[in-house]
């Protein structure tokens, strides 16, 4: 997609979503600065959410007055997985859905990880669709000096506008959140290792909640986490009774330091890898279970076809 004209420029109302990869904390306070500054005094709603050395920057910076204006939150917590930190954002922004949110947030971008560097990478880009309608402003900002160029390239793809030397300009490499899902759509999942265990999806829900229980036991995984995996896999079984086949199994491994589950729906019909991440459905019968599935999990996948749907979500251990 070509850099987007003057008219196309987002309304005042509207969610406003940029870029910036900065070398020097000074060349970060130089941006990050005046937008807080004025935003206090416009009367937003100001939220950080930095690693320590731009945190102390930003807020060293600010003058006391305007300092107090401002919510400095633990960048751990709110960067804590994708489906949560977009939970977080739309429910800031309808908490107060006549006043303008500011945010400034540092996302992760873990280089050494695929699966979390694509999650992370695919949060970014949906966000131009889940809070387009919501009066957000969000500047990203990324670390040059610790993060590897080539994790830095999806900046460019997932913001609308970026901030160079010049000032803020339309990114000519941004791809909207459609493109970017049918890009994961053309890529299958890889199959289940062979030490995966696997149960049939049954009409019965509280069997299967047991075998999924009784399976993260087997599997040595924490208590509290069971529970969120057991509590996730219901979710995602009463979606293929509901709304597929009706028919499917359950797999349940380790890989990679976390637990990792498939849900598989003989019907195929849920294709969408955005799924869970699009609001306007999100209280829909449908809409919701993913969802909340997605605040549930570290990361979730999805992938359909001819063949079958698969959900696949992923758990720190």
């Amino acid at each position: 997609m070509t850099a987007r004209s003057e008219a196309e420029r987002p309304r005042p109302e509207e969610f406003v979503h940029t870029g910036l990869v900065f070398r020097t904390l000074r060349e970060l306070t130089a941006r990050v600065l005046p937008l807080v500054e004025d935003s206090v005094r416009e009367g937003d709603r100001v939220l950080l959410a930095l690693a320590g050395a731009a945190r102390d920057a930003v807020r060293t910076g600010l003058p006391p007055p305007l300092r107090h204006g401002v919510e400095f939150l633990d960048r751990s917590s709110f960067y804590r997985s994708p489906g949560r930190t977009l939970a977080l954002l739309h429910r800031t922004a309808n908490a107060s859905p006549r006043r303008r949110t500011t945010v400034v947030g540092q996302p992760l971008l873990p280089a050494e990880d695929p699966l979390a560097l694509r999650e992370w990478r695919l949060l970014d880009s949906v966000l131009n669709l889940a809070l387009a309608r919501h009066r957000v402003r969000l500047l990203c900002v990324h670390d040059a000096r610790s993060t590897p160029a080539s994790a830095l390239e999806g900046v460019w793809r997932t913001h609308p506008a970026v901030v160079t030397g010049r000032g803020p300009r339309p990114s000519p490499h941004y791809r909207t959140p459609d493109e970017v899902g049918a890009e994961l759509a053309a890529h299958p999942l890889p199959p289940p290792g062979e030490s995966a265990h696997r149960i049939r999806i049954s009409a019965d829900l509280g069997a299967v909640r047991a075998e999924v229980a009784w399976l993260a036991a087997l599997l040595e995984v924490p208590d509290a986490l069971a529970e969120d995996v057991v509590a996730a896999v219901n979710e995602l079984v009463a979606n293929v009774l509901e709304h597929g086949a009706g028919r499917g199994t359950v797999a349940l491994w380790r890989q990679n330091g976390r637990i990792v589950c498939d849900v598989y729906d003989e019907a195929g019909r849920l294709t969408d890898p955005l799924s869970g991440y699009r609001t306007s459905g999100a209280l829909g019968t449908r809409g919701y279970g993913l969802w909340i599935t997605r605040q549930m999990c570290d990361f979730m996948e999805v992938r359909g076809g001819p063949e079958g749907s698969v959900v696949r979500v992923h758990f720190r251990l």
